[in-house]
């Protein structure tokens, strides 16, 4: 049986760990940001500060620091339009990758290639499809206050697409199953995001500003950011979880 004391010292530790994870996922989504205009949104790298989390500290800490931490940068950097959407889209997203990543199936590393592979394929394939139908021919790339007109062949998506399929898929058949595991965890997360983003650029921020077709505008931003997000902080976890419980 659990005594109280015991409690109230897990309570204090899980809001300490929240409120210092929060702030890191604040502090990262804020450090680099690009400007998307066609959704008023902008790209950057608080993902790898929210996967961090929901992977050393399990879900409840990973949805409070990727949901409020998030949600804080939006209202400092400019955006509370999307503040209320981002509290609950970086929540889910910090929840579900802390979740899954504590619930390793086991699986026969046959499988696991796999169920990997076919992720690789859906996050390849989206980022593809999107690029050629919305991305290619000129367009104009907004970095702060400079705009640059560039000329994006097709080929560049598909070229892309590929590589990003091939390289998920070349992970999963080199890493160890704790790894594979917290990749897949990353980017069902990940696609949680992608998925909350395009749905509510879809019915509120293209009727707030007026503008059609927004929301696949984004979509190989935020793949981007799940991809970079996660390449940082798997490596980081495995590091810090084994300065944190050296003994497993």
């Amino acid at each position: 049986m659990i005594s109280l004391k015991t409690e109230k010292k897990t309570s204090a530790l899980i809001l300490g760990l929240s409120a210092i994870s929060t702030a890191l996922v604040c502090i990262a989504t804020m450090f680099f940001q690009v400007y998307v205009p066609a959704t008023r949104g902008f790209f950057n790298i608080g993902e790898s500060m929210v996967f961090l989390s929901a992977l050393l500290f399990g879900p409840f800490v990973g949805a409070l620091a990727g949901g409020v931490g998030s949600m804080l940068a939006d209202i400092f950097l400019g955006y509370p339009y999307y503040a209320p959407a981002t509290l609950i889209i970086k929540a889910a997203e910090g929840f579900l990758t802390g979740f899954l990543s504590r619930r390793n199936p086991k699986l026969s590393r046959v499988r696991w290639v796999m169920l990997s592979s076919s992720l690789g394929l859906l996050a390849g394939g989206l980022l593809a499809t999107v690029g050629m139908l919305f991305y290619s021919g000129q367009i104009e790339l907004t970095l702060g206050q400079m705009t640059l007109m560039l000329e994006i062949p097709i080929l560049f998506w598909l070229t892309l697409g590929l590589i990003i399929a091939l390289s998920i898929s070349a992970v999963s058949l080199i890493s160890s199953p704790e790894v594979g595991w917290m990749i897949l965890s990353t980017t069902i997360g990940g696609f949680t995001m992608v998925l909350g983003y395009f749905i509510y650029q879809m019915f509120f921020i293209g009727w707030l500003f007026g503008i059609e077709a927004v929301a696949v505008a984004e979509v190989p931003f935020n793949i981007a950011q799940m991809i970079i997000g996660s390449i940082v902080a798997i490596p980081a976890a495995r590091v810090l979880r084994k300065v944190l419980h050296p003994g497993e």
